[in-house]
């Protein structure tokens, strides 16, 4: 069965580099583009994985995924920061709010595989 990836990111550049990386390793990937549609989209399509940008229109990524979290029937997806603000405590600070791991922008594809997406 296909992994579903939903990908929380308001630049489209940003969602087609992304959308292009995963669906050639063979994902199916969900996209939003503000992070007030990242619970009603996580709700309907139950992603294994969610890739959430942190500034988003309407709510950002750390309030997103403190819903999500907070939703019993969501709680276990694993949520991915993927965000260019690499600055002091961003990490933490995502982690904080209920984020399971940190990828910095520019990304590349060497090291998203099936691994890299879990750890």
């Amino acid at each position: 069965m296909t992994k579903r990836i939903l990908v929380v990111e308001d630049q489209e550049d940003n969602r087609r580099i992304l959308r292009d990386l995963l669906v050639h390793a063979g994902y199916e990937v969900v996209e939003v583009d503000d992070g007030e549609g990242a619970l009603p989209a996580a709700a309907s399509h139950r992603p294994d994985v969610i890739l959430m940008d942190i500034q988003l229109p309407l709510l950002d990524g750390y309030e997103a995924t403190r819903r999500i979290k907070a939703d019993q029937a969501l709680k276990h997806i694993p949520i991915i920061v993927v965000t260019s603000h690499a600055l002091s405590g961003v990490e933490a600070k995502a982690r904080a709010a209920g984020c399971d791991a940190y990828v910095g922008k520019p990304y590349s594809p060497k090291g998203w595989g099936q691994k890299a997406m879990y750890n």
